[in-house]
């Protein structure tokens, strides 16, 4: 629980991201290479304004993330980018107008079931179980 702000934080900054990059690419109009470097298409691409803030941002995630992996273990931590579909989709169904059915729904409830669940069980910080194996000071006393 102690880490979770930095993971939700993730999840968000991916969210936002993906939202981002969408947004650029539909300023940007349908992809056509025909008759254009596909070198200075890329560097069009990358360089529009949304598309390059959706990947700084993406950057960021992925250093939050970073920071996450580094103190809790990643089959609890990854499991909570999933909730960065949710964030998605719901987004997505205001801004872009983008369905959202029933079969959707479902698979939305069942990714915050199942991420519940994830976060409910085990030890998310890293080397926990094995701290609370090894002998403390006063355990050392004690057997001598």
């Amino acid at each position: 629980m102690k880490f979770l702000p930095f993971i939700l934080f993730t999840v968000l900054t991916n969210a936002a991201a993906q939202l981002m990059l969408k947004y650029g690419m539909m300023q940007l109009g349908p992809l056509s290479f025909a008759g254009v470097n596909p070198l200075l298409k890329i560097l069009q691409i990358v360089f529009s304004p949304w598309v390059f803030m959706g990947l700084s941002v993406f950057v960021i995630s992925m250093a939050s993330h970073l920071y996450v992996l580094s103190k809790v273990e990643l089959s609890y931590a990854y499991p909570f980018l999933s909730l960065a579909y949710v964030a998605v989709a719901v987004f997505a169904y205001f801004v872009f107008r983008e369905d959202l059915n029933a079969m959707r729904i479902a698979g939305i409830a069942l990714i915050c079931v199942g991420t519940v669940f994830i976060a409910q069980g085990g030890s998310p910080i890293h080397g926990e179980n094995e701290l609370a194996a090894l002998p403390t000071d006063s355990t050392r006393e004690v057997s001598r």
